[in-house]
């Protein structure tokens, strides 16, 4: 990969984007980039680059990897646009292209609204130069074609959107808050579906974010290669190293209201308050293979619990099951999106199939919920314990094999997404990471929380006709 344009000249020559980057405030973005493309260095940018990479020596070729462990604000999103730019417009592909083919550079993005903004900053670096303005052939929103052959495109975490590529580079931005319904671990099936398409034009592989939990692409590659010679570069930088001009005050004011969050989101720093909730073999230890839904059975007393939602992105979610000796089953789970009435009648009528007329829930949005199932005839009783309590509750039946789950693809992901935080008082949560969803898993775990000892009997009475004393379970709504 050569270039008669560097990375150096493009961040200092005023007639390129000098102005924006060649200040003091992107000093240590110079002397990161310029080490990533084996470009000399300065003794000061030397310096930075040995205090933000952990390495003892300055590299002098190129290097395949760059993977950034960045403070929150600290300039990654205009770096990542700039890198884009000279992939894109900077380095000639055209005698490695077959007759039709295109290089693209692809950035990709943990959701669409990071997308757009990073497409942004692509867009409105290339239309301000009239140079490469006149390089534009055709724009959207979400790509950008080149009269060199070479087309900018930005998407979302999807492994089945990036494969048939002849990539130029691949920027990953703010991997390690990537998710996706499709997958529990993203990152790496992303990653792994873009490399074969940057053997062709031997492009790059670029990846950005504030750090999060020890786990996940990011931290694999820093745990493997920081500080480590070798074509893969690895930067941990804080936000104040990497943009000088933030106001130190909004650093303050993050490390008062969350110091563990304040030290990933600014001092780049993994975090160890974070663990996995549960393992996937655990879960596949206790999941059958089929069927998806179990038909009602006359012979069973089934219970229920509900995770309602008043709509957007989440799903109202219901479970059904019943009780087998020591095992639960969960027998039925589903999940819908749409007008939230609608689902609650459909619900109320699968409820009445499997003979529930009460059923748990959390406390959601108030009173509607338990109105409108009452008004199919369905009582909700609001669950006693938090979230945090239903999971606990849930993780030790799963570990001691006294629960059967459904093939359901997305309740199996949400529930390796789920995260245990502990506090500095101690105090453990369990909930989903940013950006993901655990509406199923919620669900199933109310039903197993509610369902995973022998019922509590609310009231004893005398059959006299058979001169013998019932027990009433609540729970199941059966007497016996």
């Amino acid at each position: 990969m050569t270039a008669a344009v560097t990375i150096r000249d493009l961040m200092t020559d005023p007639a390129l984007f000098g102005e924006q980057f060649g200040g003091e405030s992107f000093d240590a973005w110079r002397a990161l980039l310029c080490a990533f493309y084996g470009l000399p260095l300065t003794d000061a940018e030397r310096s930075t680059f040995e205090a933000i990479t952990g390495r003892a020596e300055t590299p002098a070729t190129p290097h395949d990897e760059l993977w950034l462990a960045i403070g929150r604000r600290g300039g990654k999103t205009q770096a990542a646009a700039l890198m884009a730019i000279y992939h894109a417009c900077f380095i000639d592909y055209a005698n490695r292209l077959a007759p039709g083919e295109v290089a693209t550079v692809l950035a990709i993005a943990a959701d669409r609204k990071q997308a757009r903004h990073l497409m942004r900053y692509v867009s409105g670096m290339l239309n301000a130069n009239p140079m490469l303005a006149r390089l534009i052939l055709r724009e959207t929103g979400e790509s950008i074609e080149l009269a060199n052959r070479t087309v900018i495109e930005v998407g979302t975490a999807s492994f089945r959107a990036t494969r048939g590529y002849t990539f130029a580079a691949v920027l990953g931005d703010e991997i390690a808050f990537w998710r996706s319904e499709d997958s529990a671990n993203p990152d790496f099936e992303i990653l792994n579906a873009v490399r074969p398409g940057l053997a062709t034009l031997n492009g790059p592989l670029i990846c950005l974010s504030s750090p999060y939990a020890r786990r996940g692409a990011l931290w694999d590659a820093y745990r493997r290669y920081y500080g480590k010679a070798g074509p893969i570069l690895v930067a941990q930088a804080p936000t104040l190293t990497m943009n000088p001009t933030l106001p130190k005050r909004i650093v303050k004011q993050a490390q008062e209201r969350d110091p563990d969050a304040a030290q990933a989101e600014y001092f780049a720093q993994f975090r160890s308050d974070l663990s996995n909730f549960i393992t996937l073999e655990a879960l596949q230890a206790v999941t059958r293979s089929s069927p998806l839904r179990v038909p009602f059975n006359a012979s069973r007393s089934y219970c229920g619990f509900i995770d309602a939602t008043g709509g957007g992105n989440d799903e109202y979610t219901l479970a059904i099951g019943h009780r087998e000796e020591e095992r639960i089953i969960v027998d039925v789970i589903e999940g819908r999106r749409g007008v939230p009435a609608s689902i609650t009648a459909e619900y109320a009528a699968l409820l009445r199939s499997y003979g529930v007329y009460r059923v748990h829930g959390d406390r959601y949005a108030g009173s509607w919920v338990a109105d409108e199932f009452q008004g199919h005839g369905i009582t909700l009783a609001y669950a006693e314990q938090p979230k945090s309590g239903l999971y606990l509750d849930c993780l030790a039946a799963i570990n001691s094999g006294q629960v059967e789950l459904p093939p359901d693809e997305k309740m199996i992901k949400q529930f390796q997404t789920l995260e245990r935080r502990t506090a500095r008082s101690g105090r453990e949560t369990i909930d989903h990471a940013p950006g993901a969803h655990d509406d199923r898993a919620n669900a199933v775990a109310g039903l197993v929380a509610h369902n995973k000892t022998p019922p509590v009997f609310i009231c004893e009475f005398l059959d006299s006709a058979a001169d013998t004393s019932r027990r009433y379970d609540p729970f199941a709504g059966v007497a016996w």
